[in-house]
């Protein structure tokens, strides 16, 4: 019997105006436990689900943990009589915080450690970035902190399309996330976007990303407000999420430092200071409150920063 067990963190991609580049690990995760030939059941594949998603994800071949890790068991022509998979999951399913990501990884490291560990870090994110479709949440999620993602025009380094950088996390920082109670594929808040921009917000929005890094990196928070905003895609996935507007204004009223969509949505993202820890408690009260004047309803998450990324426990 061989057994494997991953933790891998949430991560809230964007941050405003670094559209499928930048992206943090947060301190929520998904667990994944898998053991080949444990004789816990007689199924060549048996998956059980605890926590979100147990009443609705696959629990056969369509699940996205198992076609991960089948990427790397085919690779290798390892093929288990028997494969047992226990997914912990605590990160919500569809509401821009990874959780595909996150499953996608889980299942690749899993595999990958029961193979043998063959394929690198490097190859397990470019393989996560190809079926993800985009790197900047899987990058986070294997790495922890702060990763800004680069998809290369041509080979680059090292003959690899996608280039990625860890930065220090920042300190002195906490996340509420506001989770409205609906979902909101990615595929949708993709197909909502336009296929071209105006140059002027095309400038709006790189200098807004430089703004942002070098605020988190030289921890100039006061900055963070005007450096989270973006005309990419932010403004045409507001009709996506009822009172967005109404959120982000409520979420800087109550001492947010700064506010965006995590990821694709629907849950929206406030830095706040760490501490003291009712700041952030009055932030995330505030975002509840603005999404029930829509009839929304949400909950809110004070999480800290992962550093430490996809761990085998």
């Amino acid at each position: 019997m061989k057994k494997v067990k991953v933790r891998v963190p949430a991560t809230t991609a964007n941050l405003g105006p670094g559209f499928d580049v930048l992206a943090l690990a947060l301190r929520l995760y998904n667990t994944v436990e898998m053991e080949v030939g444990s004789g816990k059941s007689k199924k060549k594949l048996q998956i059980d689900i605890v926590g979100e998603g147990k009443n609705n994800l696959p629990r056969d071949r369509r699940n996205i943990v198992y076609r991960a890790a089948k990427l790397v068991f085919d690779r290798f022509h390892f093929a288990p009589r028997t494969l047992y998979l226990k997914l912990i999951n605590r990160i919500p399913l569809a509401s821009g915080l990874g959780s595909s990501a996150a499953a996608r990884i889980g299942g690749l490291v899993s595999a990958n450690r029961l193979c043998g560990e063959r394929l690198s870090r490097e190859e397990i994110l470019d393989l996560a970035a190809e079926i993800e479709g985009h790197a900047d949440n899987v990058s986070a999620a294997m790495a922890g902190g702060l990763t800004v993602s680069c998809i290369s025009s041509s080979k680059g380094r090292k003959g690899r399309e996608i280039e990625i950088l860890k930065l220090n996390a920042p300190e002195n920082l906490s996340c509420v996330v506001c989770i409205p109670n609906f979902q909101i594929m990615t595929r949708r808040a993709r197909k909502i976007l336009p296929q071209t921009v105006k140059f002027e917000q095309a400038v709006f929005t790189s200098s807004r990303v430089a703004m942002l890094l070098a605020a988190l990196i030289k921890r100039r928070y006061e900055f963070l407000r005007m450096a989270m905003e973006d005309k990419l895609h932010q403004p045409y996935r507001r009709r996506l999420v009822k009172g967005m507007e109404v959120v982000f204004k409520e979420a800087l009223k109550a001492g947010a430092l700064g506010v965006s969509l995590s990821g694709a949505g629907p849950s929206i993202l406030a830095f706040t200071a760490s501490s003291p820890r009712s700041c952030a408690e009055r932030v995330g009260e505030a975002m509840r409150r603005a999404f029930a004047r829509y009839k929304v309803e949400s909950k809110y998450l004070v999480l800290g920063i992962d550093k430490q990324g996809t761990k085998i426990v």
